[in-house]
């Protein structure tokens, strides 16, 4: 065969041809066997062509593809949020990493298979696999940059198509195939793929290791709590963890094992704790701003996490807060800009009972006080979040108007970032930031107020956050992901 141009032959891996299943486990097992055929072709061919040069042909392999035909609309658990199409059709998604994903195919499958009483069907798909996301998979192997090699590398391989990977399943814009085909799961191969290698770039870990919940802070003061409770755990042979991972994939299993301290550290430091079926935690320090909050969220969302939330710092805009005073957010005032393109700052970012009970009920926990009580340490409320760091040193009067006028109760740079972004990828998401500063009043963040600030409040707050995860890690899929989070015309995936 030719390619398109019609100046190469083209060369792909034979293998069979599509094939029916109504055995999600068999299902899967055949995407890992397409996708390994794939992986492994390529390489291979790669490493000859880097090795004897231009080969006189294109090599191409395709990435696997799952494709469900329904012509019937089937009764379904109106309570469930996923796992079944909502009208007859042909629906299809391509698949990357499925022995990564092979917890959340067999169980998104078993739901389709049950709903619909269909089979679904295997196969190869019509997008070809970039070389760069194939060779991924073995970490020895690094793609020259174009004209470092002795031959134009997208002559003979496929690269990654810019114009493929987008968000416009989860944007709602997606348009259907040529046979109508329309989406089967939020994001395709390529997107997943892509994300894939930039949270190994960001977070300087494998996404293998990221757990089913994410915490982000916006401090590194958290990092070493973090670290803290997690030899904790591992000395504890009732906990349920099993490991704990820092920057540089370097991994522990035993609570007095050292961890060296990386010379450069990433650009969003990153640690897992985890445990089996990825049920432990994974803790991202996204710095500050909205863009890494972005950026972290974007990406981690293709793992498709059970929930994230936000443990960071704010200013307090209310005299009656005191630094150390935490602050539950109920809704979000947009300020931050980073996502108007892809979601409206007039579409509501509601809260989400599940979450908002699991943090609230960590908060009487750790603190010991509740009911009205517990109003002496916490307040729930709209969180500002702006893209200005210094936002203090402009003109007040229609700043301060606005937050007054939203009834803000708190201002930082990323929880309605990470909110809204939950909400468009349909990720349950929450928010309990601790006031660090009350710039409104003359309580600024200093050097030495702000050490006291670190000293007793972190280990507290990051505890909060972790009980709060174990709380929802308990809660039943199908709970936690509510009907707030889909539209009218959904993805059978989560």
């Amino acid at each position: 065969m030719q390619d398109q141009a019609g100046q190469l032959e083209v060369v792909s891996p034979r293998v069979p041809g599509a094939e029916l299943y109504d055995d999600p486990k068999a299902a899967v097992a055949r995407l890992c066997e397409l996708y390994d055929a794939a992986a492994e072709f390529l390489r291979d061919t790669f490493l000859a062509a880097m090795e004897s040069g231009h080969p006189g042909v294109r090599y191409r392999a395709y990435y696997p593809e799952i494709r469900l035909a329904t012509t019937s609309y089937s009764k379904t658990d109106s309570r469930l949020s996923f796992g079944h199409v909502t009208a007859p059709g042909i629906y299809a998604t391509t698949v990357t990493r499925p022995k990564m994903f092979r917890s959340y195919l067999e169980q998104q499958l078993g739901l389709l298979l049950h709903n619909h009483q269909v089979k679904v069907q295997i196969g190869l798909s019509d997008t070809p696999m970039p070389v760069h996301f194939a060779v991924a998979n073995y970490p020895h192997i690094t793609v020259p940059q174009e004209g470092a090699g002795s031959f134009t590398l997208r002559d003979v391989f496929d690269v990654p198509d810019l114009d493929s990977t987008n968000d416009d399943i989860v944007n709602g814009v997606a348009e259907a195939g040529p046979l109508g085909e329309r989406p089967l799961a939020p994001f395709t191969a390529q997107r997943v793929d892509y994300s894939l290698a930039r949270l190994a770039h960001y977070t300087a870990t494998d996404p293998e290791h990221f757990q089913n919940h994410v915490l982000f802070t916006n401090y590194q003061f958290y990092v070493s709590e973090f670290e803290a409770y997690a030899r904790a755990q591992l000395a504890d042979p009732e906990s349920g963890y099993t490991g704990f991972v820092s920057t540089g994939n370097v991994e522990i299993t035993d609570a007095t094992t050292p961890i060296p301290h990386p010379e450069r550290m990433p650009q969003m430091p990153t640690y897992h704790l985890k445990r089996e079926g990825g049920g432990g935690i994974t803790l991202v320090n996204i710095g500050v701003g909205p863009s890494n909050a972005k950026t972290a969220t974007d990406h981690i969302a293709v793992l498709r996490p059970h929930a994230w939330l936000m443990v960071g710092h704010c200013a307090g805009l209310r005299n009656s807060q005191s630094l150390g005073d935490f602050v539950l957010a109920h809704a979000y005032l947009r300020e931050d800009k980073v996502l108007d393109d892809d979601l409206p700052v007039w579409v509501p970012i509601p809260a989400l009972a599940e979450i908002q009970i699991a943090l609230e009920e960590a908060v009487a926990l750790e603190t010991q006080l509740k009911g009205y009580d517990l109003k002496r340490v916490m307040r729930t409320g709209t969180v500002a979040s702006v893209d200005n760091r210094n936002w203090e040193l402009r003109e007040m009067t229609g700043p301060v108007q606005r937050l007054s006028q939203s009834r803000a109760i708190a201002l930082d740079m990323e929880s309605a970032t990470i909110a809204a972004n939950g909400f468009r990828f349909r990720v349950p998401y929450g928010t309990l930031l601790c006031v660090s500063d009350k710039p409104l009043h003359g309580e600024l963040k200093l050097p030495g107020m702000a050490s006291d600030f670190y000293k007793t409040q972190v280990a507290r707050h990051l505890m909060i956050g972790i009980r709060a995860m174990e709380a929802l890690r308990e809660m039943p899929l199908e709970r936690i992901h509510s009907r707030k989070l889909r539209s009218f015309e959904e993805t059978a995936f989560l």
